[in-house]
């Protein structure tokens, strides 16, 4: 069994978590093969009863297979205009009735969320979920930098997917990545396969961030496995002959088709030590959780 700890992915070898529990451990068995020896399984936006339904089939995976650590849920308290590839007939805001209902469903197997806090009810939402055990990540979002702080200060420690689906750094506003950067409670995911963040940008968080990146993989179905057509959610994913994956029909990134072995190699080519690399794939995701 490989080491990596992978806390943002949706799949891999042709299935989807959640989907069904065969196929739940089919997956996490894909990932496994390229060194990955935990991970939590992700869950796009989908209606309430669909993501029950989905914790169901995890938390059922999880008793069969102990490196399913648990769920992350991305979404559905996201920003509409930043929704990536969840379905826009999906998203809620995050009263304290929805919230409370998913975290009596989940009974302990949440281990993550992803929320936009600009949403009404977000702050309030932040607190209840920290409350109940649950790391809360900022992302999907159109949050400036001063609203990031307020989460973090909330107690989201985690910033989704850096760069992707939130606003970037410029000169007179850094957004949630740049509040991360001065916040060292906070750690930042990047998905480094070479497409969704420039590797050498990578590299310079690397070094801005020491012992705060954390490598995910935000794999879907494909991952492991072959060009197509595959489901994510209720939408469905192209993925191209050189592994990008595409919302069907449009030019929206859908999760990735990375492993973890080839994310530490992309961040060593790019100039990090095999080292630093290997800890934000292993030891930091372990410390975010909190395990």
């Amino acid at each position: 069994m490989g080491n990596y700890v992978d806390i943002h992915c949706h799949g891999g070898g042709g299935h989807s978590f959640g989907a069904d529990v065969d196929g739940t451990l089919a997956a996490l068995a894909a990932h496994r093969a390229h060194g990955t020896g935990r991970l939590v399984a992700s869950l796009v936006s989908e209606s309430p009863e669909r993501t029950i339904a989905a914790m169901n089939v995890v938390r059922e995976a999880m008793a069969r297979d102990e490196s399913i650590l648990g769920v992350h849920l991305e979404g559905p308290f996201i920003a509409p205009a930043r929704k990536g590839a969840h379905d826009p007939a999906a998203l809620r805001l995050p009263t304290v009735e929805a919230i409370a209902e998913l975290l009596e469903a989940g009974n302990g197997i949440i281990r993550q969320i992803t929320m936009a806090p600009e949403l009404e009810g977000a702050m309030d939402a932040i607190s209840q979920c920290v409350e109940a055990g649950v790391v809360v990540a900022v992302g999907h979002t159109e949050a400036d930098a001063a609203t990031a702080r307020e989460a973090f200060d909330r107690g989201a420690t985690l910033v989704t997917h850096g760069f992707n689906a939130m606003r970037g750094i410029v000169g007179r506003e850094v957004g949630p990545v740049g509040a991360a950067l001065a916040d060292e409670r906070i750690a930042i995911e990047f998905i480094a396969d070479g497409i969704h963040v420039d590797p050498s940008l990578i590299a310079s968080i690397f070094r801005a961030a020491p012992g705060r990146v954390v490598l995910v993989t935000d794999a879907m179905a494909a991952a492991a496995s072959a060009p197509g057509r595959y489901p994510l959610g209720t939408l469905h994913v192209d993925v191209t002959e050189d592994g990008r994956a595409f919302v069907a029909g449009t030019e929206t990134l859908a999760g990735s088709t990375l492993t973890m072995d080839r994310a530490v190699e992309v961040c060593v080519a790019a100039g990090v030590s095999r080292a630093d690399a290997e800890a934000a794939a292993t030891t930091t995701p372990a410390r975010v959780l909190g395990i």
